[in-house]
């Protein structure tokens, strides 16, 4: 369940009289909408927050404003209403608001664009990496190696694997090849300053 802040009470308290009863119904909006949000003061102004800042709020001398903290992802283009900060314009008085059904749907969107954006995209685990021929034929001939090479994590092998496919010429890979083979007889994992 959401919470309401005594900061938010006493910030439409101080408002200008025109602009408490903006205050008010944004605020009921936002709660109606997600009944989750929890309020809080940012920069000196009212925030609605749901997994970070959702929506904010402000009083002005001749206006109130009210906006998404994330705007490019809630409004389309076109729904943007210029002319104050926040995305619905200047607000003198309730009839300037957006009808309640409009501004129901702009927080839900924003809600789940919030929740989207919160779960962080993990890169793709990258496959294991194809152990080459040459590698495989001396790791079995050195058990050591071959136990070692095993208990090294994919991007430990993978070190090893890139390492060794990089080389350009025969004799450097060759050379590579022993040398590889002989740290993780050692071992050792990969260590690029000593390849």
């Amino acid at each position: 369940m959401g919470s309401r802040d005594r900061r938010v009470d006493r910030y439409i308290a101080r408002a200008r009289p025109f602009a408490r009863p903006i205050l008010r119904e944004l605020r009921a909006r936002v709660h109606a909408a997600c009944p989750a949000v929890t309020e809080t003061i940012k920069w000196g102004m009212p925030f609605f927050e749901h997994g970070g800042p959702l929506c904010f709020m402000a009083a002005f001398q001749q206006h109130c404003a009210f906006g998404f903290w994330k705007s490019g992802r809630v409004l389309a283009a076109g729904e943007r209403v210029g002319g104050a900060m926040g995305q619905l314009g200047r607000l003198r008085t309730t009839s300037d608001l957006p009808s309640r059904r409009a501004l129901h749907t702009l927080i839900r969107r924003a809600v789940r664009q919030g929740a989207a954006a919160a779960r962080p995209a993990r890169p793709p685990r990258r496959p294991p990496p194809r152990l080459p021929a040459d590698l495989g034929r001396a790791l079995a001939a050195r058990p050591a190696a071959r136990a070692t090479y095993r208990a090294l994590p994919p991007s430990g092998r993978r070190e090893y694997v890139e390492w060794l496919t990089g080389a350009k010429r025969a004799e450097t890979r060759a050379r590579r090849l022993a040398r590889a083979v002989s740290r993780l007889a050692a071992g050792q994992a990969f260590d690029g300053r000593r390849a």
